[in-house]
């Protein structure tokens, strides 16, 4: 599918205030504009207010819509609209209902003409359940527990504490009774808080401390991924949006501590398939490109930069798998590696207290199976040490100390369970001082004051979501700042434990399970398997599950499984799940079960499936590929037809195209075309036997709201009821918390009719 937006936003950001009068405008405009051979529909939608009128611009091609609109002017019949930030105009003649006209930027003209429509929502609209049929599914759920859906899932009192530069402040987000949530900063001596940005209709999607004075937020429209960089002083003063380029995706890759002014980002302004580096002026929103990649290139996947901000190494995708870093010798990019897909080697930071100037720290797993950090000569291209590895798990956690002339400080690794490795004596010291206050409690230092005086320390755990605490080095005093969900007791909340079985064909899979709190041996309760997303390099974890813990609570067994694919086992065990996404993959998954079920923990009649993303397919190939397993399923923004799937991927994925084939399957070969029509669920929707809840973001740019429609009226048309919730404020998962909220509810419903019904019936049709 034709991404429209990647070429809307780039040329059309529009705000309308009119002399025309109220009853011709109120409502939507549609029109076409043609460009390169592809036609991109706009629809402009009209609210008159009492000084003239607002509107939004919404591209349903890319389920994107609400986009905020500036000012035109009515003379003679002649429409003119002036975007400054865009250099465009755009005239036409009003006329009837309709503008007919042309649009020009930067020396283009296209025509384009606006008729009334009316507008559209994403997807079929009229599949989807109604809100009384939703609370009816909740309803279904009537235990009495001791802790509600919210106590779970509601967003903290306050959360994502981050320490200032100088100390002086703490930022975090804290959410208002009505579910928003708002940045905050208090001044760590006085305990004064303050107000500094408040959440409006969209999502603040995450922020860090820029400098001492400015902190930087990303926030996008319904959850389109289109992100945007905003700054705010800690005044509350100069608050704007750095980077207003809508139908943009950019991401904050470097902060620079050598230059305090700027920041390097990146964005696909200039080529919706290809994001490019950028200095970005954290004050002003003044923009210097860095790097161009030239139409013809090999696409880059990522740039290194150093401490001053000089681009020293780009990685590029060639052959459309396989991987190069080109690194700066003499003033010229030249080739490193060429490494082949599912190898890697990478920088992870430069050695700045080298005198070589080309040293650095890579992550490496040419060697061997397992990924290791290295000491390395880029120019010579050379090793010159392992300086960390682990014979079991890959390795690839390294903290320096800036203060310290960037000595390392300690290595991280996920096993089991997460490992922190002390190698400096200052943070040897750290860490025992640390261990003594928490003992067994799993704790990390998550951030530090410039003089390396003051830490963040984040202590978790299965039972535990978070507790947030100051240490102050020279005073040696440990300070709690807060407790994440407070209203969940760790007495209460269940263990994750990690457990590990022999795949069919001879694999050994790790996982974790999470029994009810109030387990007792011999018991068989039921069981919700959750395959996690991805599904390449990703992994389950153990800690704590908010989703393990609802469930656990309700009487139910979680079982996590790291399928073949999965990262952080090797290269050979992420290698072979290329090409068996949905077949041996999925074994494992199913393996799993069997596993837990031989253990004799969980009842085999009363097994459920949910996931979401690669998740989400999995619920759904699962109930295709192994029906009678599974008593139930909830599919999450689920990929249902793998066709459908790679045809609209979003613009920014365009370069990794290849890659997505051999991960999963390329429609361009046909032995793999079949194996893509074998395993697609929404082609075999007669084979799905039990009953399937389904729920979907319809602004989704990676899953689009089609794939959940498919299947949804693909078993309609069977006379299935399937329950579908869509959310018209959102993509790729639930981030408003009334949403979230609204999701588990209703999922604890279907639950609750699906496992704790002693006669489980097979879906009619």
């Amino acid at each position: 599918m034709i991404s429209l937006l990647k070429y809307a936003t780039t040329l059309i950001i529009m705000l309308f205030a009119t002399s025309l009068e109220a009853q011709e405008l109120k409502g939507s405009y549609s029109g076409n504009l043609e460009i390169q051979g592809m036609e991109m529909e706009l629809v402009f939608n009209f609210t008159p207010t009492d000084n003239g009128y607002t509107a939004t611009l919404d591209v349903p091609a890319q389920g994107a819509s609400g986009f905020e609109l500036d000012s035109v002017v009515l003379q003679d019949k002649v429409v003119t609209i002036n975007s400054a930030k865009l250099q465009m105009t755009y005239k036409g003649e009003f006329e009837n209902g309709s503008i007919k006209g042309t649009y020009n930027q930067m020396g283009k003209e296209y025509p384009l003409n606006l008729e009334k429509t009316v507008k559209k929502k994403p997807g079929n609209t009229a599949l989807p359940s109604t809100t009384a049929e939703l609370e009816k599914l909740e309803a279904l759920e009537t235990g009495n527990y001791k802790y509600s859906v919210e106590d779970y899932f509601k967003t903290p009192e306050a959360y994502s504490f981050q320490l200032s530069p100088d100390g002086k402040y703490i930022a975090y987000m804290k959410r208002r009774d009505s579910g928003e949530r708002d940045i905050y900063i208090k001044e760590t001596d006085t305990q004064k808080e303050t107000l500094l940005k408040k959440q409006r209709e969209d999502l603040i999607r995450g922020f860090y401390w820029s400098t001492k004075d400015r902190i930087l937020y990303l926030q996008d429209k319904g959850g389109d991924e289109n992100y945007h960089v905003y700054g705010v002083d800690v005044s509350g003063e100069n608050d704007s949006d750095l980077t207003p380029f809508d139908g943009v995706r950019v991401n904050i890759i470097a902060t620079l501590k050598e230059d305090e002014e700027h920041v390097i980002v990146q964005m696909n302004k200039d080529n919706p398939r290809q994001e490019e580096p950028y200095r970005l002026n954290i004050n002003t929103g003044e923009v210097t490109k860095l790097y161009t990649v030239e139409e013809g290139d090999a696409p880059v996947a990522a740039y290194d930069f150093d401490r001053k901000g000089n681009l020293r190494a780009i990685t590029r995708v060639v052959d459309g798998v396989n991987t190069e870093l080109l690194y700066k010798i003499d003033g010229e990019f030249q080739r490193v590696k060429l490494t082949e897909f599912g190898d890697s080697f990478g920088i992870s930071s430069f050695n700045t207290n080298s005198e070589n100037p080309d040293d650095a720290y890579v992550v490496s797993n040419l060697e061997g199976d397992k990924t290791e950090i290295q000491l390395y000569d880029l120019k010579k291209n050379k090793k010159i040490k392992t300086v960390f590895s682990n014979d079991t798990f890959d390795v690839s956690g390294i903290s320096l100390s800036r203060k310290r002339d960037y000595e390392i400080d300690y290595f991280r690794y996920t096993g089991e369970k997460t490992v922190i490795v002390p190698v400096s004596d200052t943070y040897k010291k750290i860490h025992a001082r640390l261990k003594k206050e928490f003992g067994e409690k799993q704790f990390f230092t998550v951030g530090k004051t410039d003089d390396e005086t003051q830490y963040m320390v984040l202590v978790n755990g299965d039972k535990i979501i978070g507790e947030y605490y100051l240490f102050d080095v020279e005073k040696d005093e440990v300070k709690l700042l807060y407790k994440l969900l407070p209203q969940l007791k760790s007495e209460d909340m269940a263990s994750m434990t990690p457990i590990s079985f022999k795949s069919r064909d001879g694999l050994n899979i790790h996982g974790y399970i999470t029994l009810p709190n109030d387990y007792k041996n011999g018991q068989k309760v039921p069981l919700i398997v959750n395959p996690h997303g991805g599904p390449q390099g990703i992994r389950d974890n153990w800690g704590f599950n908010p989703e393990a813990q609802l469930f656990a609570s309700r009487g139910y067994a979680t079982l996590h499984v790291n399928f073949r694919v999965s990262g952080g086992y090797g290269k050979e065990f992420l290698k072979a799940g290329f090409g068996e996404i949905g077949r041996k993959a999925m074994d494992d998954v199913e393996d799993g079960i069997d596993y837990v079920i031989n253990q004799g923990w969980v009842d085999k009649d009363k097994v459920a499936i949910y996931g979401g993303s690669h998740g989400g397919y999995a619920v759904l190939r699962g109930m295709t590929k192994t029906p009678e397993k599974y008593a139930c399923g909830v599919d999450y923004v689920g990929v249902s037809n793998l066709n459908t799937f790679m045809e609209t991927i979003p613009p920014y994925w365009e370069k990794y195209r290849e890659i997505l084939y051999k991960i999963w399957y390329n429609p361009n070969i046909p032995e793999e075309k079949e194996i893509m029509d074998e395993i697609s669920p929404a082609l075999h929707v007669e084979k799905i036997k039990k009953p399937l809840f389904v729920v979907q973001g319809a602004n989704d740019p990676r899953v689009n709201i089609d794939e959940a429609d498919q299947i949804v009226e693909s078993l309609r048309k069977r006379g299935v009821e399937v329950p579908y919730m869509v959310k018209y404020d959102e993509g790729h998962g639930f981030g408003k918390e009334e949403n979230r909220l609204d999701l588990y509810k209703a999922m604890m419903g279907f639950f609750a009719e699906h496992l704790k019904d002693e006669n489980l019936k097979p879906v009619k049709g």
